[in-house]
């Protein structure tokens, strides 16, 4: 089968970020010319590479839109988004604001600059809510329990309208809860991020709610992978990223402690409004549309996480 080829333009917004600087040193590796737009909001302390094009604005402005229209992108990866559920549910105008009117703004601008193919970064783990089956799939009910997660399913809806409209082509990635090094662990981070920080300062770990609750965790280089894949599939549509595989969020911390060899207790903390109880996703439309399938076991995830965080290579 004769191998797609990787589109040889491609902004990535939100490419000074976690995901972002896995995907954009995916792009380099391959020869890509790429254009970064990022507002520095949620940078990783990673530095852009010096070989992209770095436009430091938010997406929704006049700056963003010139610089699209410069460099005629032959696809757009859009990472760029204000994440945190508990931000989300404290201030839900101004999520809306840069979660939803921002990527309106995008793909006007991607129409405008005659850009065919936009990926898009969606959340299996908050559109799909309190799911009636496990794992999710893609045509299951989307019922968000927060702000954060209505935006993602916003924006879902902004894609097939200009996809109707305008013919843009888009894929919908849903990811897991991704984690890897170059995560910030402050915050509203990961659970990973924080406990690999927190054990790093000599801090005891810290589990919300009973520690019960099962998440689909993602290394960061299998998402940059798919992110990868979409720019090249016939697909479209919405598709999940993730393991197929539930893990609680007491084990995962468990593990954690034994890789750092922290040997004191482990403190609980207060659930968290509007977190899902359990989720993990279906990745099985994935692997028939973009031949994906993540391939970094857990442990070994976790391992290498809490190495970056201790400076170890």
């Amino acid at each position: 089968m004769k191998q797609a080829i990787v589109p040889s333009r491609v902004a990535v917004t939100g490419g000074a970020g976690f995901i972002g600087t896995h995907t954009v040193r995916r792009l380099l590796a391959l020869g890509v010319e790429t254009l970064v737009i990022d507002d520095f909001r949620h940078a990783c302390p990673e530095p852009v590479p010096a070989a992209v094009t770095l436009v430091r604005e938010e997406v929704a402005t006049a700056a963003a839109r010139r610089a699209l229209l410069d460099f005629r992108p032959q696809a757009i990866i859009h990472l760029a988004a204000q994440g945190g559920v508990t931000r989300s549910l404290q201030e839900p105008a101004a999520d809306a604001v840069v979660n939803v009117v921002g990527t309106v703004a995008l793909l006007r601008a991607a129409v405008d600059a005659d850009c065919p193919r936009v990926v898009f970064a969606s959340s299996g783990g908050a559109i799909y809510g309190r799911a009636r089956r496990l794992p999710s799939r893609e045509g299951d009910r989307a019922q968000p329990l927060s702000p954060y997660g209505a935006a993602k399913l916003a924006c879902e809806g902004y894609l097939g309208m200009f996809s109707r409209t305008f013919g843009l082509h888009f894929v919908a990635l849903r990811y897991g809860n991704v984690y890897g090094p170059f995560q910030d662990g402050t915050g509203e981070a990961g659970v990973v991020a924080i406990t690999s920080r927190r054990l790093r300062e000599g801090l005891a770990p810290q589990i919300t709610g009973d520690g019960g609750q099962t998440r689909d965790f993602t290394y960061v280089a299998d998402v940059a992978d798919a992110n990868i894949a979409a720019l090249t599939t016939r697909f479209q549509g919405a598709l999940n990223v993730g393991t197929g595989r539930a893990t609680s969020v007491s084990e995962l911390v468990r593990t954690l402690t034994q890789v750092a060899g922290f040997l004191g207790a482990i403190e609980h903390v207060a659930a968290r409004p509007g977190e899902v109880r359990s989720n993990f996703l279906s990745p099985a439309r994935a692997a028939r549309h973009l031949s994906w399938e993540a391939r970094i076991p857990l442990g070994e995830g976790l391992a290498t996480t809490y190495q970056s965080f201790a400076g170890v290579s």
